[in-house]
């Protein structure tokens, strides 16, 4: 059995109203997303933000995740960052606080070989030296990690575990499950199919607003009552349509802050808020799915 599977949520970055790292309302999203059931973050990726942060917010984002979890689930951090020598020191500093494992995208902007990419993995992979998950998400970075480049990462980098795999060829979850990687499916309306074709979970921003629904999936999907799981999917399909429609970032932060009484604040700019008619639709629309406000106990770090 997998260390890395199960109900993966791409956390949010709360923000002040001033636009800085919102630390308390980190802490409240993630014990949220931990008394609903979920397996492990996917911190400070594309959901949370993170390259509109500087090196020092992914810091303490890092500092905060791991002292908010103390273990209970696994954190995934997202160290990736322009330059090799920047992402390797994110993933020093991960493994220094505490994180369960680690994960980056490829180097972009320019073209660099398959060489080249795996050289980077294996410095961010020695920087950590944690189980580290390759972040497969080419229509951000322009770069896709095929299977045979796949292949090259795993012989070259020994801290290899697996990878989120965003990528548009579904049927590479196979292919990555079937090298023995831990393969992640990034796409939450495509959890139940993933975890058939060989992924051993899921990670993907709509979950971390209502986790509740692809934490029972997992669990009918566990069962085997696979006519019950395809119920599910197909309404946490129609709650992450809903969210990622007209502006993901800030759907995704203003149904967390109706569903928990707080303020996630709005995306980082050049990110917007939806209006306050968006807004209302949304959380009228998630209230109809049954997705409304719940209580959490907010556990003290």
């Amino acid at each position: 059995m997998s260390a890395f599977q199960g109900v993966v949520p791409a956390i949010a970055t709360p923000m002040t109203s001033d636009g800085a790292f919102n630390e308390v309302v980190f802490r409240q999203v993630v014990e949220f997303n931990i008394q609903a059931g979920v397996d492990g973050f996917w911190v400070a990726g594309g959901t949370g933000e993170s390259i509109l942060l500087t090196d020092e917010e992914n810091r303490r984002i890092a500092d905060i995740s791991a002292d908010q979890n103390r273990g209970r689930i696994k954190n995934i951090m997202h160290v990736g960052a322009a330059t090799t020598v920047r992402s390797a020191a994110l993933a020093e500093h991960a493994a220094k606080v505490g994180v369960e494992a680690i994960c980056c995208v490829p180097p972009f902007f320019y073209g660099f070989t398959d060489e080249q990419m795996v050289e980077h993995y294996r410095v961010v992979g020695a920087a950590a030296d944690l189980p580290l998950f390759v972040y497969n998400l080419p229509q951000a970075t322009n770069v896709e990690i095929t299977p045979d480049l796949m292949r090259k990462i795993q012989e070259g980098v020994p801290q290899l575990a697996g990878l989120k795999h965003s990528a548009v060829d579904f049927s590479n979850i196979n292919t990555f499950a079937r090298m023995g990687l831990d393969c992640l499916t990034g796409s939450s309306k495509l959890m139940l199919p993933g975890l058939v074709m060989g992924a051993t979970g899921c990670v993907d921003g709509p979950p971390n607003a209502a986790p509740e629904l692809w934490v029972e999936l997992y669990k009918i999907y566990l069962s085997g009552d696979m006519e019950k799981a395809r119920a599910v999917q197909e309404r946490a399909i129609d709650f992450a349509n809903m969210v990622v429609e007209n502006g993901f970032h800030g759907n995704l932060k203003a149904l967390l802050s109706e569903r928990l009484g707080i303020d996630c604040g709005a995306p980082r700019l050049p990110g917007t808020a939806p209006s306050e008619e968006q807004r209302a639709r949304i959380v009228a629309a998630a209230a109809e799915m049954g997705i409304g406000r719940v209580a959490v106990t907010h556990g003290d770090a």
